[in-house]
């Protein structure tokens, strides 16, 4: 299917791995033209490098840390300098740390609030009036299903990603007609963070061992599976496209199933 991406310009945040770099293979596949970013500057240049293979577009990589607004802002100018404008945006970022409420102290909150909300504030600040002045500018922001059904030992992720989805369906309605904005949210995919969780129940002893708590994870799913992140990559690009220029102010399970509303 034709999504109609070839030459467009896109920029997704957080992107040297995992769902980002998901994403922003599925819109390279696409042939459009990428900019990513992220801290590693190694590992920024392997996925740029992956990248640039995969598609008929350009890609540009720009060392940055989105809790950094001036990072952002040289982000969002490098991307439109590069490409001569910018007509859509993922927002990711990694999760912040595991922790309960009380072992959760005042600075890793605001920390998470930067992480998570304020990277998508400052982004979406500079990116709005290019976007405003492409004739399909979107918004994508990659938050969790932990934003409808909370997950134990996330207290950080359970509260604050529900800023951005707020947010989200906030500018769909101020932006629009002009710039579509909807969210994904991912369930139970095999990224880094997967791996942390098992490793974290694997040192709790709820499990005896790593396929147990795989099994474990896997049965709360209807899908009976983990996801892939590419599978959460090609939703992020359809709704980029303008296969899916009557979808605003959406919020897309992409979980297998896992949530119950």
């Amino acid at each position: 299917m034709d999504l109609g991406l070839d030459d467009s310009a896109a920029l997704v945040t957080a992107s040297s791995r995992g769902l980002g770099l998901a994403s922003a293979t599925a819109l390279a596949e696409a042939d459009a033209n990428v900019a990513i970013c992220g801290r590693d500057a190694e590992r920024l240049a392997d996925a740029r490098e992956d990248l640039a293979a995969t598609g008929g577009g350009d890609v540009l990589a720009v060392r940055a840390d989105v809790t950094d607004p001036d990072d952002v802002a040289r982000l969002v100018d490098e991307t439109v300098e590069t490409f001569g404008g910018l007509d859509h945006v993922v927002t990711s970022a990694g999760g912040p740390p595991r922790a309960t409420f009380l072992e959760t102290d005042e600075r890793e909150w605001y920390r998470a609030y930067d992480l998570l909300v304020m990277s998508v504030v400052w982004t979406l600040e500079r990116a709005h009036r290019h976007l405003l002045e492409s004739d399909q500018g979107t918004i994508t922001a990659i938050t969790s299903r932990t934003v409808r059904e909370v997950t134990d030992g996330l207290v950080l992720s359970n509260a604050v990603r529900r800023a951005v989805e707020g947010l989200v369906k906030t500018i769909a309605r101020e932006f629009a007609p002009e710039i579509r904005a909807n969210t994904v949210l991912p369930g139970t995919i095999e990224t880094g963070r997967i791996e942390d969780l098992v490793d974290a129940r694997l040192e709790e002893g709820r499990y005896e061992s790593r396929e147990a708590a795989l099994a474990a994870l896997t049965s709360e799913i209807p899908m009976n599976r983990l996801g892939h992140p590419e599978e959460l990559g090609d939703v992020v690009a359809v709704l980029a496209s303008e296969r899916a220029s009557y979808v605003t102010g959406a919020s897309i399970p992409v979980d297998g199933g896992q949530l119950r509303s």
